[in-house]
């Protein structure tokens, strides 16, 4: 049985389109105090259909009850995705609470992070061929880092990445316009100021020279005294 959080999180989000023709992210929260379900989605391409399959993704992400898990999140974005004749594709993080913290899963190369106090920890490993061939020991070009190998509308449920957060963190969750334009420092360091972080991160990215929709999602849990929360390693399947 999954029992609902200690602590009741609050979030905050923000995004913008950037030089872009649309903004392609979507992101959202839905559920009960202490069962919210979050989820943050990048449509693959710069025209309306990426920005359908992205509300589309959420949506059904987050209205998937947390007891089922991240996997069960992402094939619901899947069916609602396929189902729809006007929407393209996208990638998608989910994050589902449970007693000792989040569930995590995700496709494609948008990013989760727990927010332990006082750093950020990469909960996520990009779905792209830059990783695909850095994994495998070999020389990886720049435009590889935004060539995905897993997407909504196209992923074996096999391929889909999964992790576990334990102990009370907050959580960011972050598209590529985000993360591919600062670096885990900066990232950690707009964290810690106050207020809301997660529009600080979308135009910081910007403000850098970011060519693409930026979003951030930043879900925060009151303090508690304790260890800092241990993450349970990654599975990050890659499409061969």
């Amino acid at each position: 049985m999954i029992h609902p959080l200690t602590h009741i999180p609050t979030w905050h989000t923000a995004s913008a389109q950037g030089p872009r023709s649309v903004n392609a992210d979507a992101v959202g929260a839905y559920g009960d105090p202490g069962q919210t379900v979050f989820a943050l989605a990048d449509g693959v391409g710069d025209d309306h259909t990426a920005a359908r399959a992205a509300r589309i993704a959420c949506a059904a992400a987050v209205r998937t009850p947390p007891g089922e898990g991240p996997i069960a999140a992402l094939l619901a974005a899947q069916r609602a995705v396929r189902a729809d004749p006007a929407a393209g594709d996208c990638v998608l993080v989910v994050a589902l609470p449970f007693a000792g913290g989040y569930r995590i899963g995700w496709v494609g190369d948008v990013r989760a992070y727990a927010w332990t106090r006082s750093t950020l920890r990469p909960l996520t490993k990009d779905h792209t061929l830059a990783e695909y061939f850095r994994d495998r020991g070999e020389e990886v070009v720049p435009r590889m880092e935004h060539i995905v190998t897993t997407s909504v509308r196209t992923a074996e449920a096999t391929a889909f990445g999964r992790a576990e957060v334990r102990g009370l963190a907050g959580l960011l969750l972050t598209s590529d316009g985000v993360h591919k334009n600062l670096s885990l420092a900066a990232m950690a360091e707009l964290v810690r100021r106050a207020g809301n972080s997660a529009q600080s991160l979308v135009d910081s990215a910007l403000a850098v020279g970011g060519t693409d929709n930026a979003t951030a999602l930043l879900a925060e849990l009151p303090p508690s005294p304790g260890p800092e929360p241990a993450t349970e390693a990654f599975t990050s399947p890659v499409a061969a």
